[in-house]
């Protein structure tokens, strides 16, 4: 009976410790989301071509009819 007894407690210790976890977890996510995300300096602006999926930066990208790309030769390939 004592083991018992010892398990619900332990059972019920273990139930607080997580809800109170998760409710810190969700603070700290509502605190994050409220902060202003700044960009890393350096940072470069990157776009996704759309005939082979690769990313690169949205300087180098090639505007099409039907949307970006890497290179000439996949624009050609994708609006052919």
């Amino acid at each position: 009976m004592k083991f018992l007894l010892v398990l619900i407690v332990v059972m019920v210790g273990v139930w607080i410790w997580r809800s109170n976890r998760a409710a810190e977890r969700s603070d700290d996510a509502e605190r994050d989301a409220a902060r202003p995300r700044r960009k890393a300096p350096g940072a470069i602006a990157m776009g996704r071509c759309d005939h082979c999926g690769m990313h690169c930066p949205s300087d180098d990208l090639i505007v099409g009819e039907h949307g970006t790309y890497c290179s000439t030769e996949h624009r050609n390939r994708a609006e052919a």
